[in-house]
């Protein structure tokens, strides 16, 4: 996460030099320099990448001014099926020093599980002394009737030792 976060600082540095927030141009300038400067394996300069350019362009489209973009924080996105993946009863994710798979329990979760659920960019996360996977997941559903619902929330957790679901449900007028 260290190397991650390391990454993402250097290249916001050069994206708020360059205003460049296109992903293959950066590819094309930076990529062996994040590989060979930070130890990063292929997919995890490519997420540099992508999340460097999408927090540009979301202080952009929140309407803020020019600034640099800084990474503090000690995280890591995870890309589904690339940088993580969760199959059976084992998490595997990468690391500098290759993919590593830990046991997990999914004990509450298995509707998410049923191939009708896609994952999504994962973010790996440092706080309070424990790792929290924040994985989103996204379902397609029937078009509802009540038009009173205005909002759906859905969120789990996966720790070390099992998936925790945070909550699902909806609120209406």
């Amino acid at each position: 996460m260290d190397a991650y976060r390391s990454a993402c600082d250097w290249l916001s540095g050069h994206v708020f030099e360059t205003r460049d927030l296109d992903q293959a141009s950066l590819n094309d300038s930076h990529y062996a320099e994040l590989r060979q400067r930070f130890g990063l394996k292929s997919q995890m300069a490519q997420s540099v990448m992508k999340t460097v350019v999408a927090r540009y362009k979301s202080a952009r489209s929140n309407g803020h001014a020019w600034s640099r973009v800084e990474f503090k924080r000690p995280e890591y996105d995870l890309v589904w099926n690339r940088d993580y993946s969760l199959t059976g009863d084992r998490f595997s994710v990468n690391t500098l020093d290759g993919r590593i798979k830990l046991d997990y329990a999914r004990k509450g979760m298995r509707r998410y599980f049923n191939g009708t659920w896609r994952f999504g960019t994962a973010k790996l996360v440092h706080k309070h002394g424990k790792w929290f996977l924040h994985i989103p997941v996204t379902k397609t559903f029937p078009e509802l009737d009540d038009a009173r619902v205005t909002n759906v929330v859905g969120a789990m957790n996966l720790y070390r030792k099992g998936i925790e679901h945070i909550g699902a449900g909806a609120t209406g007028a």
